[in-house]
């Protein structure tokens, strides 16, 4: 929290507030109020592209999100002057586009285990595909785990690196810190293809420029205990699910951070070497099958679309 690049305050019932400076002045939004400004942005894009307005829409969230972050989810598609017809987990929206993907060869029932790692979020679940039904067997997940993390490890490292060099923390400056966070995302997406990168930053803090590089290797040190952690899910949805991975058929990348090498090679070696699935696109597929479902409950689509049913799970005890 403390790497943020705006402050949280209390504000009224102790609900934080998140303090933003627009036009010259400090203003204060709760969380809602942030989200609803995405999906506003989100509902006047489609409406240019389809040149018609958009009243309803299907709005997904982590799988290991609570009731109440589910509300607040709700609420925040109220605020964007939204209809918000279904609240979806996103591993099973998932799931849906890829089973639409691969329906033309799929025969008898598959077992697949979506792995969804994003910026801020993970999740996992294990479904059963059958001719269009979608039986999500067990999720798990971190609502606190994701590719922000990793930028965090990278960010620290360089504020101590900086501060060998240079004798000076950087560490209490907002303005320092957020220029590092973006030239430390860049980074960790170019070590996803390559095994090393730079970073430069013209007068990073007190005038001084700061120059370094960093290899995949020293990236992957970093983060290596949240990467295995990203496999205790993994673990906890086949047992849950009462399932041995030998029976799993498909394993599904959804979500940027699914791009990292290590992540891939941790998930492969779980699996005993097993082929993992990266035919659909794990940056739109979660708003592919949102999309399917809203085709789904607004009658609209073929008829492959009408078949299907999902039959999800909650996943968090609701009292």
């Amino acid at each position: 929290m403390k790497l943020w690049p705006f402050t949280v305050t209390p504000g009224a019932g102790d609900k934080p507030m998140i303090t933003v400076a627009y036009k010259g002045e400090d203003k204060m939004f709760a969380a809602e109020e942030i989200s609803s400004m995405v999906l506003m942005k989100m509902k006047e894009t489609a409406e240019a592209y389809l040149g018609s307005t958009v009243k309803n829409g299907v709005v997904t969230v982590p799988a290991y999100f609570n009731d109440s972050q589910r509300q607040a989810t709700k609420d925040a598609g109220v605020i964007a002057g939204l209809n918000v017809m279904r609240i979806i987990n996103e591993p099973t929206a998932a799931a849906i586009a890829y089973g639409l993907d691969k329906k033309a060869s799929s025969v008898g029932e598959k077992n697949v285990l979506i792995f969804d790692l994003g910026g801020g979020t993970f999740d996992v679940s294990l479904l059963t595909i059958e001719e269009g039904i979608f039986e999500v067997k067990a999720t798990a997940g971190d609502t606190h785990l994701g590719g922000e993390d990793f930028d965090n490890r990278m960010v620290n490292h360089f504020v101590q690196e900086f501060k060998r060099k240079n004798k000076k923390d950087i560490s209490g400056n907002p303005r320092a810190l957020r220029r590092l966070r973006t030239s430390c995302e860049r980074a960790k997406r170019t070590l996803s293809s390559t095994a090393q990168t730079t970073i430069e930053i013209d007068s990073l803090y007190e005038g001084i420029d700061f120059y370094s590089t960093i290899t995949r290797a020293r990236f992957e040190e970093l983060n290596m205990d949240l990467f295995r952690k990203c496999m205790e899910p993994v673990e906890k949805c086949l047992r849950d699910a009462k399932m041995d991975k030998s029976t799993v058929h498909d394993v599904v990348l959804v979500g940027g951070s699914t791009r990292i090498p290590k992540v891939q090679q941790l998930l492969q070696d779980f699996f005993n070497g097993k082929e993992l699935c990266k035919s659909i696109n794990p940056d739109e597929a979660v708003a592919y099958g949102a999309a399917v479902q809203a085709a789904i409950l607004s009658g609209e689509g073929n008829e492959k679309v009408q078949d299907l049913l999902l039959l999800d799970v909650t996943p968090l005890s609701l009292g």
